[in-house]
């Protein structure tokens, strides 16, 4: 039987978020990002004893915030609808600018995008971003539209990558220079394979409440 509270709610840890500065890759790339290793967010799932099927990376430069989702061992194509995220294959990622993680109810600081590998189009089989409000946030932050933000998918054997480049422009509250911390949290999608989270599972409010996301430290380096 499983804890009723899950172990990676007893870790609180800090994940670093790498400099990359030549991101995004200009247009007629392959690429938009291709993140290296250091940009790995680790979820720390074999102490929940969970597997991943998902590769997520972040990385970050004074012009915005990189995202590159690679999923694996699919063997049915991803499914979605533009119009209705959170049931779609894909990524939804959390962002807040502030890590402010005391309160239980999302600011104009937090953000919540969603990258997916179909849903779009007519026919519902393109790649399609969105980003949307949070619920019961106190305060929204303004909303970006496709054209704001660097979005490709490709299709691979067994799955997909999902990449992005959220400007700073998109990020309300975006300082690394004052604001070296924020406040992240992800959940991947499957209809076939489950779904893969930052942390707590989806027994926990996490996509409403800012302090179940898990601070993140943007490291420059030396």
């Amino acid at each position: 039987m499983p804890p009723l509270v899950p172990n990676r709610f007893l870790v609180r840890v800090c994940h670093p978020c790498v400099y990359i500065k030549g991101i995004p890759r200009d247009e007629d790339d392959d690429e938009l990002l291709d993140l290296p290793d250091a940009a790995r967010l680790n979820n720390f799932a074999d102490l929940d004893a969970r597997a991943n099927f998902a590769d997520v990376r972040l990385a970050w430069n004074e012009l915005g915030f990189a995202v590159q989702c690679t999923v694996a061992g699919k063997d049915q194509a991803p499914v979605g609808d533009a119009d209705k995220p959170r049931g779609s294959d894909g990524l939804t990622l959390w962002i807040d600018t502030r890590d402010a993680r005391a309160g239980h109810r999302a600011g104009r600081f937090c953000h919540q995008f969603h990258f997916l590998p179909s849903g779009g189009g007519s026919d519902r089989d393109e790649p399609a971003f969105a980003q949307t409000k949070i619920n019961r946030a106190l305060q929204d932050a303004p909303l970006c539209g496709p054209a704001d933000v660097a979005f490709r998918c490709g299709r691979r054997k067994g799955g997909y990558r999902v990449e992005a480049f959220l400007p700073a422009a998109v990020l309300t509250g975006f300082d690394p220079e004052q604001h070296p911390r924020l406040g992240v949290y992800y959940h991947v999608r499957d209809q076939e394979l489950g779904d893969q989270f930052l942390g707590v599972t989806a027994d926990f409010p996490f996509a409403d409440d800012p302090s179940l996301w898990e601070p993140l430290d943007l490291v420059k380096g030396t």
